[in-house]
């Protein structure tokens, strides 16, 4: 079967990280920090570092089948039904690997047979409530009617059968036998069960008079992976001596199916991580009554949109915070490409220049994003500049450092990139920064990409027909209070500063009636 991750026809792209190893180290993007998508994916795999599944959230996909070939499976998981029993198939496998473990690392020989004779109990169950939920829900996506396919014919072979009998016949064995067992002074005996009589009941009916109510449990509960004790080693060999051939059984078993799990279900159990932890990491927002979708998403249109998103990493903040979190839109069409955007300081400038790298990152993975709808580009490459402190070892200066920057992304961007700039050389003066800023929007409108440009030179929004102006609002009625929306504008710089020169009184009017009073 095609794994859950890559669909069939691409399967020569997919990279397998086993559970718990670190079989090819991937580095995430340059730009994660820019966009703060390394906070984003650090939260969503926060409970699953068994998984390894940090890599697949570094690789953007660059075919467009693969991208709506994880759609679907998203949008199955949606159901709260299937992912409640892919979730729980979850966690059976998650005892399963420790059982495992338990049963290696045993220093008593039939206890360590006995967790694996478990370990084989609950993979069984596992597979098949698995199989029997599955084929109870409406699965819709490629992936997972594959992998349902998959399942039934592995459910139903010899294989399977023979692992499924064999272990309820062994466990059924050692559950028939029976033993006493005589402690006296400092030692013990040990023999097989004969009929002898049980006086627990006659006991306990003989002090039931005495009882007043009920009472403290003082019996003590050993945990399942407490281990043995050498005493209890000794009584089960004890008792293995007198069951030979059971416990003969049971060692048969362990050796004949040594390597019993399908290495497909492993596989798909792990991959399966990378839906559940980014759906579960969506849910907290829509508890908020936030919006997620899975967007269009084209690898040939430009044309761009999205309703009611918000940036991911600064949400999750204000949750953690309770305060409100702000939604905004954006629209490109037809020949536009780049988003100009202007407006006060602390405005959600920069934090609306990160969604719209945000929600084009998720949406080439496949992944529902932010919003009540979406329209998305499939991008080739993404870049991204934003300011950075000065370092003394690079013996480059602010403006160096901008220019170097920006030179590697016009020499390694396509038409099909997006570049996301905030606040290009804010250390120039006013018309070298205009200046250099218009010649570096040119060159990008000249490769025909998308990108958004945060900036406080208003001239830089009204250079080119493909460029659209959006601002950043402030309260009507008191300039110094942000809206934290992103409205498509004409760039106001001027008529804010205005405003506040208004409020403060400081217009030269103002300042010239107070001079004269």
């Amino acid at each position: 079967m095609a794994s859950i991750i890559f669909p069939s026809t691409i399967e020569a792209n997919k990279r397998f990280f086993a559970p718990g190893t670190v079989a090819e180290k991937v580095e995430p993007p340059s730009y994660f920090r820019d966009l703060h998508l390394d906070q984003i994916v650090d939260a969503i795999v926060v409970g699953r570092e068994e998984y390894n599944l940090k890599p697949w959230f570094y690789t953007p996909l660059a075919h467009i089948a693969t991208v709506l070939y994880r759609q679907e499976v998203m949008r199955d998981l949606e159901s709260k039904e299937l992912f409640e029993s892919i979730t729980i198939f979850s966690q059976q496998m998650h005892t399963i690997r420790n059982y495992q473990a338990i049963a290696r690392n045993s220093h008593h020989k039939y206890s360590g047979e006995r967790w694996f004779l478990d370990t084989a109990e609950i993979y069984c169950e596992a597979v098949l409530k698995l199989l029997a939920q599955l084929n109870d829900i409406n699965l819709t996506s490629h992936g997972l009617l594959g992998f349902k396919d998959y399942l039934e014919k592995y459910a139903d072979s010899d294989h399977f059968h023979t692992l499924l009998q064999e272990t309820r016949k062994v466990k059924s064995e050692l559950l028939s036998v029976q033993y006493c067992l005589l402690i006296k002074k400092n030692g013990f005996r040990v023999w097989n069960y004969r009929s002898e009589a049980n006086y627990v009941v006659e006991v306990e009916k003989t002090f039931a008079k005495f009882r007043q109510g009920d009472v403290k449990d003082y019996s003590m509960k050993l945990s399942d992976l407490s281990g043995m004790s050498h005493i209890d080693a000794a009584i089960l060999e004890g008792v293995a001596r007198l069951n030979p051939r059971t416990f003969q059984t049971l060692s048969d078993f362990c050796i004949k199916n040594e390597f019993f799990v399908n290495r497909t279900i492993i596989e798909f159990e792990h991959e399966i991580q990378f839906y559940l932890a980014y759906l579960q990491y969506a849910e907290k927002f829509k508890q908020r009554g936030l919006k997620f979708c899975l967007p269009k998403i084209s690898d040939n249109c430009k044309s761009v949109s999205s309703c009611n998103s918000f940036d991911m990493a600064l949400a999750s903040k204000l949750i953690r915070e309770n305060k409100d979190i702000v939604c905004n839109d954006f629209l490109l069409n037809g020949a536009e490409r780049i988003l100009v955007v202007t407006g006060p300081n602390q405005g959600g400038k920069t934090t609306f220049a990160r969604m719209f790298g945000q929600l084009h990152y998720f949406a080439s993975l496949g992944c529902p994003v932010p919003g009540s709808r979406a329209k998305l580009f499939l991008f080739d490459k993404l870049f991204t500049h934003f300011e950075r402190e000065e370092k003394a070892t690079t013996l480059h200066g602010k403006l160096e450092d901008d220019l170097l920057r920006i030179h590697h992304i016009l020499e390694n961007a396509t038409s099909n990139s997006i570049v996301i700039l905030n606040e290009i050389f804010s250390s120039t003066s006013l018309k070298d920064g205009i200046d250099l800023g218009a010649k570096v929007l040119k060159a990008l409108l000249e490769l025909d990409l998308l990108g958004v440009c945060v900036t406080f030179l208003d001239e830089l929004s009204v250079l080119d027909e493909k460029i659209i102006s959006v601002a950043a609002g402030v309260m009507i009625d008191n300039p110094t209070l942000r809206t934290f929306k992103i409205e498509r504008r004409q760039a106001d710089g001027i008529a804010y500063a205005m405003a506040l020169a208004q409020k403060y009184r400081l217009t030269y009017n103002l300042l010239k009636d107070r001079l004269n009073q």
